[in-house]
């Protein structure tokens, strides 16, 4: 793999994921001389998925940026040119509290740009101690707490938010829900997703992980073609959402052993060889399940909003109220054209008082997603026995 300088990450190893030190970046124009997106792929081993910033340019001149990405110089430079048109970033919004995978790389890039003020939603915390933001790296001058009425912010004549937080065990799952009214453009992080036919152009640049996970068997080459990178990017999005989807099964280890030395390549970045996975016939009814709808992911849906299931469905029906239009998330697809209403219906597991079907998630296949969300109600039981979750208030 050849190495570019301007794609070096150099905090990777705070939180280890692929693809490391090095990471590309793409920025894409979602509305004329308005809001852009900046992708990096994102992922645990080779499950990779885009990781999106979005740039919103201020009607007064400047920017605000929500959920920023890795600070490499590719990413930098792709900035500052917006910056030498559009003016200075003026808001950096760190929109969650539990993922940090996004509040990683929040302090290197206010680093970058030191004339921005940083707003974070509260309820913040680190762990296993709690510290003050200052020691994590956040500016201590610079930061700040969202105000938790959006007419209190200083964005407010262009900007609505509605914050959700829910108290967990550990810590609290938070997400900022923001609403650029003059485009309709809802901003999300984690809530919701939409997953897309086709590998986003950001996966494509190093298809490695699809053609890994296209493979049958160790013993198959890695053959680049069309057919193998959707077909590495259809399992890649299985495992990505369900850590261990219904549809695969393990083999024994003298197998997995034998087909490694067998492995046309037995190369450290493949693992020596090592591919423990067989699919089973029909797996594709999984990911059709899922693709190009609204998801609440299914560890958030079977996990944490439960949690609190009517201060959820209270902050899903104040979004509501907005007339957006698209919905920018910060993984998967974006933007996805969508409503208020298909955006409430996505949420409407967590309405016990129905029984329609459809209504319990947002496939309308209820069984495909009881067999692939399996592992992560199991995963959930063995949190709950350990002290680290807890079950369901309602």
């Amino acid at each position: 793999m050849i190495r570019n300088k301007e794609q070096k990450w150099g905090w990777w190893f705070l939180l280890p994921l692929y693809p490391y030190n090095q990471r590309a970046t793409i920025r894409t124009e979602i509305l004329k001389n308005q809001i852009w997106t900046f992708e990096q792929p994102h992922g645990l081993l080779y499950a990779v998925v885009p990781i999106r910033m979005t740039v919103i340019k201020l009607k007064e001149g400047g920017l605000l940026v929500y959920c920023p990405i890795a600070s490499t110089q590719e990413c930098v430079k792709l900035v500052r040119e917006l910056e030498a048109q559009h003016g200075k970033i003026k808001y950096i919004i760190h929109s969650t509290s539990s993922g940090l995978e996004h509040k990683i790389f929040v302090p290197p890039f206010a680093r970058c740009f030191p004339y921005a003020q940083v707003y974070c939603v509260p309820s913040q915390w680190t762990f296993p101690l709690r510290l003050p933001l200052s020691w994590v790296g956040f500016p201590q001058k610079r930061t700040k707490f969202l105000p938790l009425d959006w007419r209190e912010s200083p964005f407010a004549d262009q900007f609505e938010y509605h914050i959700l937080d829910i108290d967990l065990t550990q810590g609290s799952f938070s997400e900022v829900a923001m609403y650029h009214k003059s485009s309709y453009t809802l901003l999300l992080t984690d809530t919701i997703i939409s997953i897309p036919d086709k590998p986003p152009e950001i996966i494509q640049l190093n298809p490695f992980p699809l053609l890994f996970h296209a493979r049958e068997s160790a013993l198959d080459e890695l053959t680049d073609s069309e057919l193998n990178r959707l077909k590495g990017w259809q399992r890649v999005c299985l495992f990505a959402l369900y850590f261990r989807p219904s549809m695969i099964d393990t083999i024994s280890v003298e197998q997995l052993i034998f087909e490694a030395i067998k492995s046309p390549n037995r190369s450290r970045r493949n693992y020596f060889g090592l591919f423990p996975f067989r699919w089973l016939p029909q797996w594709q009814k999984s990911f059709f399940a899922i693709r190009n709808r609204l998801l609440v992911a299914p560890i958030l849906e079977s996990l944490i909003l439960p949690q609190a299931s009517q201060k959820v469905l209270n902050w899903v029906n104040l979004i509501s109220l907005w007339n957006f239009e698209k919905i920018i998330p910060a993984h998967f697809d974006a933007p996805i054209q969508t409503n208020p209403l298909e955006f409430k219906k996505a949420f409407s597991f967590l309405d016990k008082t129905t029984t329609n079907p459809y209504t319990l998630y947002p496939s309308g296949d209820r069984q495909i997603y009881l067999k692939d969300a399996n592992f992560i109600r199991i995963l959930e039981r063995n949190l709950v026995k350990l002290g680290i979750a807890k079950h369901p208030k309602d």
